[in-house]
């Protein structure tokens, strides 16, 4: 089996495993720790309970945000699924992955992440530009600038994205 249908069948599970622990919006238990309490009317200036991600005042992600997002980084996959307020991101390689919060913040649509390991790549995030096919995101940290592919009904895209360049 060749190494980029191999790396492709490792994607596809990531998706799906991401999209699963994002959905999970059990009561609040030990693993909820980064969920921004925000009400629907909330502004962006209101007052919300800071998480361990450092998002605080973070509204709803837009419907546009909503999904699994694929990118490639270094030869690593990066998968980004995003569910409500939730967001989740995995990269091959890495033991843990990272979770956070997404949504709207003073007129900016951003990620907010927390990663277990202590990596800071992404651990904020300003959302660029977003369409029903791709997402452009530029992290904090040493990542700069990402361009995702949506992933839809847990399919690779056909052509997965690779690092902007600066």
């Amino acid at each position: 089996m060749g190494a980029r249908v191999r790396t492709g069948i490792v994607a596809v599970g990531l998706v799906g495993a991401l999209s699963a622990l994002t959905a999970c919006s059990g009561g609040g238990g030990d693993g909820d720790k980064t969920t921004a309490k925000t009400s629907a009317t909330a502004t962006p200036s209101a007052a919300a309970s800071a998480s361990s991600s450092g998002a605080s005042a973070v509204a709803g992600a837009s419907g546009k945000l909503q999904g699994s997002w694929i990118t490639t980084s270094g030869g690593k996959i990066v998968a980004l699924v995003i569910t409500g307020k939730k967001a989740g991101l995995f990269v091959t390689g890495r033991k843990t992955w990272c979770q956070g919060a997404a949504g709207e913040e003073s007129g900016m649509q951003m990620i907010h992440l927390s990663c277990p390991d202590g990596n800071k790549d992404r651990v904020t995030g300003m959302v660029d530009s977003v369409n029903g096919k791709g997402m452009t995101v530029t992290w904090s940290g040493g990542t700069g600038k990402e361009t995702y592919t949506k992933a839809e009904g847990g399919k690779l895209p056909s052509a997965l994205p690779t690092k902007a360049k600066r």
